[in-house]
């Protein structure tokens, strides 16, 4: 605010209503760009796939399949930590380091009112890292394509609506 010299009034900056605007606006595109660090991990896997030949609807190279799942899975707890740190202001350094601090800091921050987010977070994880990642058990291309999709869904909702 600034005094107006003819009424002696206090009228508002618009320069800094203005900055205000622009520091706004370029808070949201940073977090635009932090959420696309999950999508483009999940771009990354989606391109691995490609590359993997498949007999009858099944991979059949398994290596790369468990680097799909992977990845897939490294999208998820990117964006989980894109929201504890842009949305709860987490530190990198506060970060969860475990599936068990995942699993917390979910509960306490993201599944608070609504408890599915937790339940698709589990099924992920059995499904792209236990299953698919390390035990290599998931071969099936057209099982694989719906985490896939899965994983893209989860990511979406934790960025609530900002794509």
């Amino acid at each position: 605010m600034r005094l107006d010299a003819r009424s002696s009034m206090l009228v508002k900056n618009p320069v800094s209503r203005i900055e205000h605007r622009v520091c706004a606006l370029v808070a949201e595109r940073l977090q635009f760009i932090y959420m696309k660090e999950a999508l483009r991990y999940l771009d990354n896997a989606k391109e691995i796939l490609k590359s993997i030949p498949r007999e009858n609807n099944t991979y059949t190279d398994i290596k790369p399949v468990r680097e799909v799942f992977g990845v897939a899975y490294l999208a998820i707890l990117e964006a989980i930590n894109w929201y504890l740190i842009e949305k709860k202001g987490f530190t990198k350094k506060e970060l969860p380091r475990s599936i068990d601090a995942y699993r917390d800091a979910l509960k306490k921050h993201l599944s608070v009112h609504d408890g599915k987010l937790m339940i698709e977070f589990e099924k992920l994880y059995d499904g792209l890292h236990i299953a698919g990642y390390y035990r290599g058990l998931i071969y099936d291309t057209q099982a694989v394509k719906d985490y896939l999709k899965a994983t893209k869904a989860f990511i979406e909702k934790i960025g609530g609506g900002i794509f």
